[in-house]
């Protein structure tokens, strides 16, 4: 038997660090940790075809939402629209650049390269292992990063906002943006980052027993956190993925409380200050998020809140 064999058929859990003995999984099982219930791997029916047909699916739905109108609107019998596309240079022309850079990185382009990467890589698309791995690397990086279910819940909230002024319609692109964000999701859910890794390289060998049931920093073993692969603990760099990593992040502690803290003090701030200003016919009009919401539930549109809000905390897991 091959030495990486003995450490594929273990996989350290990435919430609690527990060691876990992977058992001969079926087509559609998962294996979770005994201890946090974390999921660990998943294998997949047809884990080529499935991504394969979401990602070509999410792909012809981002071209479909990028000509046709997105939105239109009828103020005081003056009719306007506008595409996707045409929303960065409206941001530019307004001097909100950085804002229209943002947006053309990741609600159109992050999305638009991971789906084109998970193509080139579950059907071992004909390139060096070396550029397999660098974008495999960034694909798990950047996984994180689409923003386009984030870009559609502005959209719904900024509607209602919008419908006091004047008729808001949706365009031809509305329906293919929303199945877009849909389907692009999916892609993600169907690539199992252990399955991917497996399938691109070998895992490293690993000479040490192995004992599940007991924590890796215990064995003096570490998880690569880019392709779960088993490592010492002395071990820097992932000899698979070439990511750096260690068992303990230095002053990990002080920095997650440093952040938290720092979030602390800037929501009070984000929610008294305005986050919108509405200019109509020279006046302006700022909004704050606490004044949305009560606008909301002065309306009776609070669930309508929540139905546009809950896509986008579940697909932020």
């Amino acid at each position: 038997m091959c030495e990486h064999h003995h450490a594929a058929k273990h996989i350290l859990c990435p919430q609690c660090d527990m060691l876990v003995a992977l058992p001969r999984l079926s087509h559609g099982q998962k294996a979770a940790c005994p201890r946090c219930g974390a999921t660990l791997t998943t294998e997949w029916d047809a884990p080529r075809q499935r991504p394969t047909a979401y990602a070509l699916a999410a792909l012809f739905m981002l071209l479909l939402s990028n000509l046709f109108p997105f939105v239109n609107m009828n103020v005081a019998g003056v009719t306007s629209e506008v595409t996707l596309l045409e929303i960065p240079g409206v941001m530019f022309s307004e001097d909100y650049a950085s804002l229209g850079t943002f947006f053309l990185l990741f609600v159109q382009l992050v999305p638009a390269f991971c789906l084109v990467t998970i193509l080139l890589l579950v059907n071992r698309a004909s390139l060096p292992l070396s550029v397999k791995k660098t974008l495999a690397r960034i694909l798990f990086l950047l996984k994180s990063w689409g923003m386009a279910e984030i870009f559609l819940a502005g959209v719904l909230v900024s509607f209602v906002k919008l419908m006091a002024y004047g008729d808001i319609g949706i365009g031809s692109s509305f329906i293919p943006w929303c199945l877009f964000c849909l389907v692009q999701l999916r892609a993600f859910q169907c690539v199992d980052r252990r399955w991917l890794w497996d399938d691109i390289a070998p895992q490293p060998a690993l000479a040490q027993p192995l004992t599940p049931g007991i924590t890796g920093i215990r064995q003096s073993l570490r998880s690569c956190a880019c392709c779960t692969a088993i490592l010492p603990a002395e071990s820097l760099v992932c000899p698979r993925c070439h990511t750096k990593g260690y068992v303990r992040r230095k002053n990990s502690l002080q920095w997650t409380l440093a952040l938290l803290f720092t979030s602390i003090m800037l929501y009070l701030p984000a929610n008294i200050l305005p986050i919108m200003i509405t200019d109509l016919l020279g006046s302006k009009m700022p909004s704050t998020i606490l004044a949305g919401v009560i606008l909301l539930w002065s309306e009776g549109l609070i669930r309508w809140r929540r139905l546009s809000f809950s896509p986008v905390l579940w697909c932020r897991r």
